[in-house]
């Protein structure tokens, strides 16, 4: 079969190998990928910034595929089921285990940029059925991510206000989630382009942070001087703290992304006062993303594809996400 493999840092360091499709063991499953997606932690996994790769390393977290080959004891799900693995094969549900962090696919774990992938049986959950190879595949992390911050966490309710910051695949995915709670969207980016294509998806309010750097206070005025009852941050440092400012009292901030750093000084008295709650976001369980596949599912829901690559050219792929031109997820196909 063929795999990209990552043989050190860095994009120039990929590679288009052979390797033996994997037999399954006890409990496991082995894939025939159909399609797989894009996150920016991809990215960083790939540049070396994240630590703990162990090369050489399969990269992707997320994908779609077909059973093709089950072990000894397996039940969950029967050969010709379509399936998507799990971000974190072995997080059933509850709490994150503390092991979590070290199972995640795409790093240390081989991910889905490979024709065939063997799995455990916990660790995969059933594709809703009305949607394509590709949009199943850009659920497990970008989808799961946005549902927890905002259904699992947060507990958004209708009529609530929510702040998205930008138009990744996160940001996307939690604009349509809490439009189908019934909130209140207040929806940032640097693009009046991607800021009209996201009033068609329903946002309520569009503010350009680049020509309006007091961003913080249009939200307010967008909200009648209250602010959100939910925040999700994908910045991180030179982020983090404006969105507490524009966080309603009593409010929840999802904390997702570092895009702007990793150190940020969280003002401790904005926090006190107005009672906002902080939680940080990884993702989430196999219970969570069963639950938000029900959901989408019975509503209906598309994701939002921006682009989608053949297998030999996710290279390109790669590219698209560096300089950020997408609206929504990036993808890759696996065969026509």
């Amino acid at each position: 079969m063929r795999a990209v493999e990552l043989k050190g840092p860095g994009i120039e360091s990929l590679a288009l190998v052979e390797r033996p499709v994997p037999e399954p063991g006890p409990g496991e499953v082995v894939l025939r990928m159909r399609a797989a997606s894009l996150n920016y932690r991809d990215l960083t996994t790939i540049r070396g910034v994240r630590p703990g790769v162990r090369y050489p390393a399969v990269p992707l977290s997320d994908g779609c595929g077909e059973v093709v080959a089950a072990g000894a004891g397996v039940s969950r799900v029967s050969v010709g089921d379509r399936v998507a693995p799990s971000f974190f094969p072995e997080w059933i549900s509850g709490p994150p285990p503390p092991e979590a962090k070290d199972r995640a696919l795409g790093s240390p774990l081989d991910g889905c940029l490979q024709e065939y992938l063997r799995i455990g049986e916990q660790g995969v959950t059933r594709a809703p059925e009305h949607l394509s190879d590709e949009e199943v595949a850009s659920l497990p992390c970008a989808a799961l991510t946005a549902w927890r911050a905002l259904v699992v966490e947060g507990g958004a309710r209708p009529g609530e206000r929510v702040l998205v910051q930008g138009t990744g695949g996160v940001s996307i995915f939690a604009l349509q989630f809490a439009k189908l709670l019934g909130c209140e969207v207040v929806l940032t980016s640097s693009s009046d382009e991607k800021l009209e294509r996201g009033a068609e998806l329903g946002a309520d309010h569009r503010i350009n942070y680049r020509s309006d750097p007091d961003w913080p206070a249009r939200v307010r005025e967008a909200t009648g001087g209250r602010g959100v009852e939910h925040a999700l941050d994908v910045g991180g440092a030179g982020s983090l703290r404006r969105c507490l400012e524009c966080t309603a009292p009593g409010g929840h901030v999802g904390v997702i992304g570092v895009l702007g750093g990793a150190e940020e000084p969280i003002p401790i008295r904005l926090l006190m006062y107005n009672n906002v709650r902080l939680t940080g976001i990884t993702v989430g369980s196999r219970s969570d993303f069963e639950q938000m596949c029900r959901a989408i599912e019975l509503h209906r829901l598309r994701p939002q594809i921006s682009h989608v690559f053949a297998f030999d050219d996710y290279l390109q792929a790669l590219e698209l996400m560096q300089r950020g031109g997408h609206f929504g997820k990036i993808c890759i196909r696996f065969g026509p």
